[in-house]
């Protein structure tokens, strides 16, 4: 899968105005001689958004988004309608200090940390979110799945198959194993 980048110079966590048509033609022709697989997008309006589907399937849109920072609220929406993957960056940062007290104030209360508090929010906003936590040791992968695995909405949308209705501990497992299987 490659992503459209639309980085904004220092802060890559703006929407750059204007048309994606040329760049993602590109990509969609690539994929189209059998070199991409699949077409993704980072830090895209919703406009921007329709554009680049009228060339090609979008799977999946990546945008600045977590437990304090929701301004690609409506992005994250408009991905679950249709049923394409939102994938967090930043999921786990940005937060002020009242925002840093509050998630570990949490933490304790849940016998957590801060981390998974911000993981356990995000597989709970919404059954399109894909996380790709990092890792670098298997205590810290531990305390991934552990996170995840906190209690979640109860059913997704109906009309979602059945490996769209993983759990959090599931997404965040098969998203570990994809990685593993990745050149």
């Amino acid at each position: 899968m490659v992503n459209l980048r639309t980085a904004a110079g220092i802060d890559d966590r703006l929407v750059v105005p204007g048309t994606l048509t040329p760049r993602f033609d590109a990509l969609a022709e690539l994929q189209q001689q059998g070199l991409i697989r699949h077409l993704g997008l980072s830090t895209v309006s919703l406009d921007q958004l329709a554009e680049a589907q009228r060339i090609a399937p979008v799977v999946c849109v990546q945008s600045f988004f977590n437990i304090a920072n929701r301004a690609h609220a409506a992005g994250l929406a408009a991905t679950a309608e249709q049923h394409i993957a939102y994938v967090p960056y930043f999921p786990l940062g940005s937060f002020s200090p009242l925002q840093s007290d509050v998630v570990e104030w949490v933490a304790k209360r849940l016998g957590g940390t801060p981390m998974a508090v911000a993981r356990s929010w995000l597989l709970q906003h919404s059954p399109n979110i894909m996380l790709i936590p990092g890792t670098s040791s298997v205590g810290h992968l531990r305390e991934n799945v552990a996170g995840a695995a906190w209690p979640c909405r109860p059913t997704p949308p109906p009309s979602w198959t059945r490996s769209e209705q993983w759990t959090p501990a599931q997404r965040i497992g098969s998203a570990v194993l994809r990685s593993r299987e990745s050149p």
